[in-house]
């Protein structure tokens, strides 16, 4: 047997500890799932054939929600940017709209706000994501300025670090904290017309430490070019991405690495200190319908057309099948969830503007499932979230609890936390 022929077959008896570490009310008699594990170099590759640790799906059961259609003003939301959860379960909703930052203990009771709109010392003028450092202090990063404003531990204390030149900050990743208590601010370079992601790395009293790069940046994603009016940098055309094409994910992970992916395969990489932790699972492609197809291309010919009048396609089809995934995230325990594509279903756009042309009437909303994995690579299962769970603020996942922002069909924010119930 050669090292890089090294497999061994997992049958259920070897995941039995993995089902009770989970942290869910698991209940399942399943077999367990089926599993090849294969070792080259410093790479490990934990490959799920089939079967599963939780056997059926996932659900989600509300025990707290905060947010009210009418009420007191400090349960209403406008449109939540972010949420983050203390070691002691309270809860840190940044409302974007409000421009402040409200403190709700773990049963949905308010506390505070530590931080409001404005100008002065510990004020937010352009919040998009808050976070929490064990010794209390709230972190709230203002990408557009390029800083982190810190308000605490006293009422009075209040700090801001700065970004070195040139970062381009991404707003829509939150910022993370590490185990080892080193703060990560997702950021990206613009290199030869293309943004590449990578993550400034700072310590706990703002100092600069490093900059991290994910690995797979380097993928280049099927894409279409148009023709620009006014040339920018010395550039006569720009690209933008063929609808529904593979695509490079990334999130840091708790152990100080990312967990990376690029979705033109179900193969999702985590770095470890002792090398590279592969997770690839067995899954069947999800069709994309013609209408589906067709709506995509007329979205995308439109909206090329602001810039290049005559522009018409010229780059790869949108193709006749889902990716496997559209998102990773990692939980503070390192447990992975990679969200994934579903199947499509068109829906009448309630917010639709007929005097806008680019308001369409109607939009295509798909489920959100995620497969959850431990930081071993053993496939626990598929979680499937209820309607009006969204994925963006990014979700809080945490052992049997999840945290997350749900919008009612009336529009209302809240922020909802779950139990995981696995196994039935």
């Amino acid at each position: 047997m050669t090292c890089r022929g090294l497999f061994t077959r997992v049958l259920a008896a070897c995941v039995a500890a993995a089902t009770t570490a989970c942290g869910t009310d698991t209940g399942s008699t399943g077999t367990g799932p089926e599993v090849v594990v294969e070792t080259i170099g410093d790479t490990t590759i934990v490959r799920t054939l089939s079967g599963s640790v939780w056997a059926t799906d996932a659900t989600l059961v509300p025990e707290v929600t905060i947010g009210e259609l009418e009420g007191p003003e400090e349960y209403l939301f406008g449109s939540i940017s972010s949420i983050t959860v203390d070691g002691s379960g309270r809860v840190f909703v940044l409302d974007g709209q409000a421009g402040d930052i409200r403190i709700f203990d773990s049963e949905g009771t308010y506390v505070e706000t530590v931080a409001r709109r404005g100008e002065g010392p510990g004020e937010l003028s352009n919040a998009t994501s808050v976070a929490v450092l064990p010794d209390g202090r709230v972190l709230a990063h203002e990408a557009g300025d390029m800083r982190v404003k810190v308000v605490g531990p006293g009422p009075t204390d209040h700090e801001q670090w700065t970004y070195p030149p040139g970062a381009i900050i991404v707003p829509v990743r939150p910022l993370r904290i590490d185990q080892a208590g080193r703060i990560l601010v997702p950021a990206a370079n613009y290199t030869g017309g293309d943004f590449f992601p990578y993550a400034i790395v700072m310590g706990a009293n703002g100092e600069l430490l490093d900059s991290l790069t994910p690995p797979g940046t380097d993928f280049e994603r099927p894409s279409l070019e148009v023709r620009l009016a006014f040339p920018m940098r010395g550039r006569s055309t720009a690209s933008s991405p063929v609808p529904l094409t593979a695509r490079h994910y990334w999130s840091p992970h708790p152990n100080g690495h990312f967990v990376t992916g690029v979705s033109s395969d179900y193969r999702i990489e985590l770095g470890r200190d002792d090398g590279v932790l592969r997770i690839e699972r067995a899954y069947e492609p999800v069709a994309i319908s013609e209408a589906e197809r067709e709506y995509h291309r007329e979205r995308t010919t439109r909206s090329m057309r602001r810039t290049q009048a005559d522009w018409s396609w010229n780059g790869p089809p949108v193709p006749e099948t889902k990716r496997p995934f559209r998102g990773i995230v990692a939980d503070r325990d390192g447990r992975i969830w990679v969200q994934l594509w579903t199947e499509a279903h068109p829906v009448d756009n309630e917010n639709h503007n007929p005097d806008n042309p680019f308001s369409d009437p109607v939009i295509w909303e798909s489920p959100v499932r995620y497969d959850a994995f431990e930081p071993d690579g053993t496939y626990l299962g598929t979680l499937a979230a209820p309607d009006g769970f969204l994925v963006r603020p990014e979700p809080i996942f945490d052992g049997d609890q999840v945290w997350a922002v749900t919008r009612d069909e009336l529009g209302v924010e809240r922020v909802v936390r779950y139990r995981l119930v696995a196994g039935g």
